[in-house]
């Protein structure tokens, strides 16, 4: 990149100030992280629009973190967020407007150029993945009161005592933290503002029979929230299911991975929905969990470890997971459908083909029609033909 360009990128792009951060503390945004050296004072060239900031304060050898803290942020062109290292409680915090402004002007100045870090942008596709469907209405409809996302305020989660890798894994990290020594009490307003999923679906005057039918379909309840719950906006159930990743998979947050694991479970447990009412969300929805996994399946991660990839642990990535068996489920539902959109099969096919190349997980890969199975080579097997063009819907015949 030349010079010019690149004074421009610096002009144009939005900067985080971090002020006073110790050495090894391991900084991110979005799906990149910096371990903090002796110059270290934040990240230039941030493109506007919506990010993930999060952090890890290290012991003085750097070989062991507290829980990460997470905030989301909207930035616009040349904007600066300042924030200050505190050091009894190992946080950043706000600084007045008046100290703002002044650094935002040396910024602006270029006077901290040479101590801050570029955003690397070849990497801000791979966000954008992630993150399409995060506005900022999202984020202020769903985070916590102050902003911060971390597991500290979530150990009710764990009272019965850590069962997964993760779960013993954050804790450790928990007992160590002096952000958590610092706070005299859990704050119950601290807790996200995610929305209720009912696992089941209840009508009264319904019999026993009806309702197990009724709930073998997630699609009516699928109907019933997002009418009630997100006034049918299908971008918003979506960018409730973004904001939850993120917030768990880079925030460490529990709660999140629990919020995302039961919109998940309500899209993979539709029969009716994804092929005759709602074709395109479940497109959508596809292709987010695709871009998610793949990020979150990555086996070599470009930088300093925060532990991130450890929460991705056997509890849900084994073949009796919830993930598997519903996957295994919607993906003959897809593969069997008598019509089916273009866009959604093509998608199916590739996340299939993601968690089989990524977790060595198998799916049936022979078709089931009324309980015949047929080989690929049968000349009797399905044959799945385009209907029309400008649908891009196929049917089998």
């Amino acid at each position: 990149m030349d010079s010019e360009k690149a004074l421009e990128l610096v002009k144009h792009g939005a900067t985080l100030l971090f002020l006073d951060v110790p050495q090894h503390t391991l900084v991110g945004i979005d799906t990149q992280i910096f371990s903090v050296g002796p110059a270290f004072k934040g990240i230039k060239m941030i493109p506007p629009g919506i990010h993930f900031v999060f952090y890890s304060s290290s012991t003085r050898d750097g070989k062991e973190f507290s829980p990460t803290i997470g905030f989301f942020v909207d930035v616009g062109p040349s904007q600066v967020i300042v924030r200050k290292w505190n050091q009894q409680d190992e946080w950043l915090a706000k600084v007045s407007e008046e100290e703002e402004e002044r650094y935002s002007q040396a910024v602006r100045s270029l006077e901290f150029d040479k101590h801050l870090g570029p955003y690397n942008l070849s990497k801000y596709g791979e966000w954008k993945h992630l993150s399409n469907y995060i506005t900022k209405d999202v984020i202020e409809r769903f985070e916590p009161v102050g902003g911060e996302i971390t597991v500290i305020y979530e150990s009710a989660i764990l009272k019965g005592g850590p069962k997964t890798a993760m779960e013993k894994a954050l804790d450790a990290q928990m007992k160590k933290s002096k952000f958590k020594a610092s706070s005299n009490e859990e704050p119950k307003e601290n807790r996200f503002y995610y929305t209720s999923i009912p696992r089941i679906l209840k009508n009264k005057g319904m019999s026993g029979q009806e309702l197990t039918s009724m709930n073998h379909d997630k699609t009516q309840l699928l109907e019933s929230v997002l009418s009630k719950e997100y006034k049918d906006s299908e971008d918003l159930l979506l960018g409730e299911l973004q904001f939850s990743f993120v917030a768990f998979l880079m925030g460490q947050s529990l709660e999140s991975f629990m919020q995302w694991k039961s919109i998940v479970s309500l899209l993979l447990g539709c029969i009716h929905a994804p092929f005759h009412t709602r074709s395109q969300l479940f497109t959508k929805f596809i292709k987010v969990i695709y871009h998610q996994l793949k990020y979150g399946l990555q086996k070599e991660s470009s930088g300093p470890e925060m532990g991130v990839h450890a929460l991705l642990d056997d509890s849900w990535l084994a073949s009796d997971s919830f993930l598997h068996l519903l996957s295994k489920d919607f993906f003959a539902l897809v593969e069997e459908a008598s019509v089916v959109d273009g866009d959604l099969l093509s998608w199916t096919r590739k996340f299939k083909e993601l968690l089989e190349n990524r977790l060595g997980w198998e799916f049936q890969k022979n078709s089931a029609i009324d309980g015949t199975y047929f080989d690929e080579d049968d000349e009797y097997a399905p044959v799945v033909e385009m209907l029309d063009e400008s649908h891009e819907e196929y049917i089998v015949t």
